[in-house]
């Protein structure tokens, strides 16, 4: 008698695997050495860049263009009160950290707006047509 097969030969060893390197901090989906968690969306007028900052005080974030280049900086501060508690896992990332975004020839870089409310880092980057440098040469 032959008995239909739909299981993936290879499931159990997967399994293993998922169960070995979902342990590692090094492979933990909720592992990120970059305290600073963007997304980046786009329509026909605007880009857009969300960067969740949770937990610091719109002092601490500081936005900048420098050579085409947008920068977030931050910096998240340790409570220095808690010193008699003995900790048995910290996993809050503190010092100071940045992002840094390669501007296209296509953003007006004059009008960018930030919005910083509920520890998330609202930009709107405008869209414009890239000025063409171009210069046509009489030929002789």
């Amino acid at each position: 008698m032959l008995v239909k097969f739909n299981q993936n030969p290879f499931a159990a060893i997967d399994r293993v695997f998922d169960d070995v390197f979902r342990e590692m901090p090094a492979f933990s989906s909720s592992f990120n050495p970059n305290p600073m968690r963007v997304d980046i969306a786009e329509d026909e007028k605007n880009i857009y860049i969300d960067a969740e900052l949770a937990g610091l005080k719109k002092e601490d974030v500081k936005v900048s263009i420098e050579d085409n280049v947008l920068m977030i900086r931050g910096e998240r501060r340790q409570e220095n009160e808690e010193k008699k508690k003995n900790y048995h896992r910290v996993e809050r990332v503190y010092g100071s950290f940045s992002r840094a975004f390669s501007l296209g020839e296509n953003i007006d870089k004059d009008n960018i707006q930030a919005k910083y409310e509920d520890g998330v880092l609202h930009l709107t980057l405008p869209k414009v047509e890239p000025v063409k440098n171009v210069k046509e040469i009489a030929l002789k």
